[in-house]
């Protein structure tokens, strides 16, 4: 059973990291931003309002924290989720957590390329989001998403490519199963 967990930051590049990382391990993906997504359209909200109406609905984030962790549980997964990594941590799941990064205003563009709009104002929309989940995820968890001490490797995505990416969580499933501490 592999159990391997990416989070990281918006526009960070781990969905395209995690489907590629798919395809080469053979595994699942699922990604938890679908069901939070998901879950913001059924309401007719934009994510930024659903965002914000979670901070005062912690029922929302606990129903699909409680779907990762179920999910997580039953193996042969590549999960990415801001939490995906924590949840794995605090419910001793045996996973590769992987937390991704880039600087700002590469996210921001990634995710204006992504989805339109202009820079500056995804790089607004960004920050809003970020402080929303601190808020949540330290009232709710008491997890500071800036910790990154539970991660067996952090990568920054600025000037790599996805491929590159995915050969560094690679070689640390790898690391892991050589080691005999494969999720």
């Amino acid at each position: 059973m592999v159990v391997v967990t990416v989070s990281g930051t918006p526009g960070s590049g781990k969905t395209t990291a995690c489907r590629l990382l798919g395809q080469r391990l053979g595994l699942e993906f699922v990604s938890t931003g679908h069901f939070f997504r998901a879950e913001a359209e059924q309401r007719g909200m934009s994510l930024a309002d659903f965002g914000l109406y979670c901070e005062t609905h912690p029922e929302v984030d606990r129903a699909l924290d409680a779907r990762q962790v179920e999910r997580l549980r039953q193996g042969n997964i590549i999960l990415e989720g801001r939490l995906a990594g924590w949840m794995a941590h605090r419910e001793g799941v045996a996973a590769v957590k992987v937390w991704v990064d880039a600087d700002e205003e590469e996210r921001a563009r990634r995710i204006a390329n992504r989805e339109g709009g202009d820079v500056a104002q995804r790089l607004r929309e960004m920050r809003d989001r970020e402080a929303s989940e601190r808020i949540r995820y330290l009232s709710y968890y008491g997890i500071d998403l800036r910790d990154r001490g539970i991660y067996d490797l952090v990568v920054q995505t600025t000037s790599i490519t996805p491929e590159e990416v995915v050969r560094r969580i690679v070689a640390t499933v790898e690391e892991r199963r050589q080691a005999g501490t494969t999720p």
